[in-house]
């Protein structure tokens, strides 16, 4: 049964930096096509990076430069690497994972595993 545990949200100030990470098991990590997703409050979830078997990594816009997505096969975690934080990205972040193969354009409907997210508070 595959399942996907985050942890390492938190609260912190804009400019800070979170580390998130994605427990996975009833799969190798390293199999699958993984992003992580956010949803702000009253807003829709929005993909923010995603990493294929390969591991080459996909970022949207607002986090490229500044978030950083891997894999840590040994562990068989996802982790998200979060710098320079900004208010407006305060939300759940939640980590996904697909048996296909997605796009990469960080749609949410390519991915059929999510875990049940972590919140992610950034104050000014």
């Amino acid at each position: 049964q595959v399942q996907l545990v985050e942890s390492g949200g938190g609260s912190v100030q804009a400019g800070g930096s979170l580390r998130l990470s994605c427990a996975a098991s009833g799969f190798t990590v390293g199999r699958l096509y993984m992003a992580w997703f956010r949803q702000a409050p009253g807003k829709e979830r929005e993909g923010v990076a995603a990493i294929d078997t390969e591991g080459t990594k996909r970022y949207s816009v607002p986090v490229t430069g500044r978030f950083t997505i891997s894999k840590d096969n040994a562990k068989n975690t996802l982790t998200l690497q979060m710098d320079s934080l900004k208010p407006e990205e305060t939300g759940m972040y939640y980590c996904a994972a697909s048996d296909g193969r997605p796009s990469f354009d960080l749609y949410r409907y390519e991915y059929n595993y999510w875990g049940q997210g972590t919140q992610v508070t950034v104050s000014s």
